[in-house]
């Protein structure tokens, strides 16, 4: 069968068509980068703020990467995300307080021991040093990539419904929800608490309901959340500092170029770099917000906590086989 000039022509003519819709879907295929968290998606807390900041830097900085943020546990709690990136699945990334990574990276609950850093500045000296590169191999091998550590913006106190706590041995036997991590859980038994590991979404009911008496977090957190809606008092009782960790997906960080890879850490340092210098001032902004909506704070004698801590920091990190990087944290002070 013969084939016209102008068949042919108009075959050629769609064959370069084709081709170049081809080319044009391989130049702009976009891979989605799944940010998950616990907390809401906002700019009143450290969770929330570091994964703008990197949504925003990536999708302006790539053609190739397409930046998404899901708050409020909207992918699901803590350990069913980290659970599904260790397999590549579900979630790319994570923002969150180291504990949530404690039942998986053990090691790691010596970051989250009581009354343990000095101040903001302490944090950052350990784990920008010889202390995050250590732990950064132990994230590694249980799956994650470290593209970060941040602050929390503030340490976490006690936050009761009911009874204002002002003295130490207020704080005996109440019913304290803590993060489902047996380092947290020690430390709030050790100041007396009934301490009660819960999922971070299950807090406001289970205050409304009276299950729990109060619960223990940062300020900030505490304001995003309008946890301030069913408490009443913060007790000012700085007995854990949570860093913060960025982590993607190792089986899905593999897969990705050079090229994308730089984008993310460059989009990581920045985001981490705005963290820090905003932590103590969102912690007294946050502080002042909760008495505007008229929480009571009160400050507590922690003296006796904290001497009593040494001896469990020492017991806890031997338990977590972390006695070298603990003492890396109290050489950093």
């Amino acid at each position: 069968m013969k084939i016209s000039k102008n068949a042919r022509r108009i075959a050629g003519a769609c064959l370069m068509t084709c081709a170049s819709f081809a080319l044009s879907g391989t130049a702009f295929a976009q891979t989605t980068i799944k940010m998950a968290m616990s907390s809401v998606a906002d700019l009143e807390n450290d969770n929330g703020m570091t994964a703008w900041i990197m949504q925003n830097y990536v999708n302006s900085h790539s053609d190739n990467l397409k930046f998404e943020v899901y708050g409020s546990s909207a992918l699901g709690g803590d350990q069913d995300v980290l659970q599904a990136m260790q397999l590549g699945a579900g979630a790319t990334m994570h923002v969150g307080g180291t504990a949530v990574y404690n039942s998986i990276v053990p090691v790691g609950g010596v970051l989250d021991l009581p009354f343990l850093w000095q101040d903001f500045d302490h944090v950052g000296r350990a784990l920008d040093g010889e202390l995050g590169a250590k732990l950064e191999e132990k994230f590694a091998e249980s799956g994650f990539k470290v593209l970060g550590w941040g602050y929390s913006w503030g340490y976490r106190n006690v936050v009761t419904n009911g009874k204002a706590i002002e003295k130490p041995e207020d704080i005996k036997g109440l019913k304290i929800r803590t993060i489902q991590s047996p380092v947290y859980v020690a430390a709030l038994n050790a100041m007396g608490a009934n301490a009660t590991p819960m999922a971070f979404g299950e807090i406001y009911t289970a205050l409304q309901t009276g299950v729990l008496d109060g619960f223990e977090h940062a300020a900030s957190m505490v304001y995003s959340s309008k946890l301030y809606e069913v408490s009443d008092h913060v007790a000012l009782t700085r007995h854990l500092f949570g860093p913060t960790v960025l982590t993607y997906s190792l089986t899905l960080w593999n897969q990705l170029s050079e090229e994308d890879q730089k984008v993310l850490t460059d989009a990581a340092h920045f985001a981490i770099e705005v963290n820090r210098a905003m932590a103590p001032v969102r912690e007294r902004k946050a502080l002042q917000q909760l008495e505007d909506v008229g929480m009571t704070i009160t400050n507590v004698d922690t003296t006796q906590f904290q001497k009593d801590a040494v001896p469990l920091q020492d017991e806890l990190a031997a338990d977590l086989d972390a006695t070298d990087l603990l003492k890396l944290i109290r050489d950093a002070k």
